[in-house]
């Protein structure tokens, strides 16, 4: 199990991936991203380089809003584009272990906004899976959002939630 005080101490370590960013790191930095409800932190990570990539994932593509700019929040745009970064680096695709962590249902009632959250884990599995990219595990749905944060030493990505306290993946 993983304990706050490890978290303490490898703050200054950390690399702080934004709404609708991505970011790529080596060991020693954590990638780290905050306050996942319906949106969707994508982990990636090269075990033989201990490196990997985050993205933090909005809408499931730029067809579900009239908003332009910032492609990156965007699962149709950032898979792919965590990807070519990684590989620009001197990761292969086929070494890449994927963990996701959000979608949860935030919204209520009949908005379209309601279904979001399982609407963004659907449009990453299939990038995924288009890009031939292993989803290892995954911390999706419920009602309540997250911060994770990937070790890169070691690929796990610890899963913090004020509801369910803190779970390894």
């Amino acid at each position: 199990m993983h304990s706050d005080t490890s978290y303490l101490d490898n703050v200054d370590r950390h690399v702080t991936v934004g709404v609708g960013e991505l970011a790529t790191a080596t060991y020693p930095e954590i990638l780290t991203t905050q306050a996942l409800g319906s949106c969707i932190g994508i982990a990636l990570w090269d075990p033989s380089r201990q490196a990997g990539g985050m993205a933090h994932v909005m809408l499931p593509s730029s067809e579900d809003t009239r908003m332009v700019g910032k492609m990156d929040r965007f699962a149709t745009h950032a898979v792919p584009a965590l990807i070519a970064l990684l590989e620009a680096e001197g990761s292969s695709h086929r070494r890449l272990v994927a963990k996701i962590a959000g979608g949860a249902a935030m919204f209520k009632g009949d908005s379209m906004l309601a279904g979001i959250g399982s609407r963004n884990i659907d449009e990453v599995h299939r990038q995924l899976h288009l890009a031939g990219v292993l989803l290892r595990a995954e911390d999706t749905g419920g009602d309540h959002a997250r911060t994770i944060e990937l070790h890169l030493d070691t690929g796990i990505l610890v899963v913090r939630s004020y509801q369910y306290g803190i779970r390894d993946i």
